[in-house]
């Protein structure tokens, strides 16, 4: 196990480097830059420098009169020190602006997962065993809503039935117009008011998919042979499906699982955005759209990393949950 893990973290780490370098040039090739923006503005201004000027001034200044592969060597000796620089569009160090817009989307993020698990499972299991009942294809739909729906179409229509028609909560922000007023408690209960609708949101669009894995498995351990030997010694009917078959059930959505928890880091940029949550993906959004290339560089990342991290530890757990499973 642990050669296996140090060979995973080395593959991860060149994999990493070349994503990054990726994602760097992908950046330098956005349509939208900061620093054409502010040298068209500084040109404007009476006496100035022209346009030209500017734009060789700043590049220069913020490192972008280099290549592509030079600007990320650059970019990369400066983040193996944990140095990523000042954010272009917040006007901070990155680190800085991460520390204080991850802690929402955490919150965020666990509270949807925690729903998530609570509601899937527990339907996917009731649509396996009622299968093509009314019940199993009243979840199907539900289960495919879900899939299906954009995140802005749901979000918007939230918002126009409960923001718009009932008036029961903002529409956009984290805090109401009387938050520095209310007590500290009631600054509690203003903050989960506003996170309502974007954890609605999140759970609603997460379930469908994990509902259907569920489903789809606890048919197929359903029609195991060591399933209907259970039921053949005259097991009742709640002891085969929640002792026998949830149990297996349990070892490919333990690696699925497992696959998700970096997502609770990662923030929902568009929730968020929709929903004016200042979150890490409401920030990444207003970094790419401004082209702030010190802050989307952090934050990619930053995903790559989860993501990398999220891979491995599926196959960690597809490995303790599974005793047939032998990592060699």
């Amino acid at each position: 196990m642990p050669k296996y893990i140090l060979k995973r973290v080395l593959q991860s780490i060149l994999i990493l480097f070349l994503v990054g370098l990726i994602i760097y040039g992908l950046l330098r090739c956005l349509p939208t830059s900061y620093i054409e923006n502010m040298a068209r503005q500084l040109s404007t201004q009476p006496g100035s420098k022209s346009f030209e000027e500017w734009m060789a001034q700043l590049e220069g200044a913020y490192g972008l009169d280099k290549g592509i592969v030079a600007g990320y060597f650059g970019w990369l000796k400066n983040a193996v020190t944990l140095n990523f620089g000042d954010s272009w569009v917040w006007t901070m160090p990155v680190l800085e602006k991460f520390q204080k817009t991850i802690g929402i989307s955490f919150v965020m993020g666990a509270i949807s997962f925690v729903l998530e698990l609570i509601i899937a499972i527990p339907l996917g299991i009731i649509a396996a065993t009622r299968q093509y009942s009314r019940t199993d294809y009243t979840i199907s739909v539900v289960a495919l809503a879900g899939i299906s729906l954009p995140t802005f179409f749901f979000a918007s229509l939230l918002k126009l039935v409960f923001s718009v028609k009932l008036g029961w909560f903002d529409l956009y922000g984290l805090t109401g117009r009387n938050f520095e007023q209310l007590s500290q408690w009631g600054q509690f209960w203003d903050m989960a008011e506003h996170l309502v609708m974007p954890v609605l949101t999140l759970t609603v669009l997460s379930i469908g998919g994990l509902m259907r894995y569920t489903r789809t498995n606890m048919l197929e351990v359903l029609n195991a042979d060591y399933i209907r030997t259970a039921r053949a010694k005259g097991l009742s009917e709640r002891k085969v499906i929640y002792h026998h078959a949830f149990r297996n059930t349990l070892i490919p959505i333990v690696t699925l699982v497992g696959g998700s928890l970096p997502g609770l880091f990662s923030g929902a940029l568009i929730t968020e955005t929709l929903f004016g949550i200042p979150g890490i993906g409401y920030a990444s959004y207003h970094s790419m759209v401004g082209g702030d290339i010190p802050f989307s560089m952090f934050y990619l990342i930053f995903l790559s990393v989860l993501t990398l991290a999220g891979n491995l530890l599926s196959d960690l757990l597809y490995a303790v949950v599974d005793p047939r499973v032998r990592i060699a």
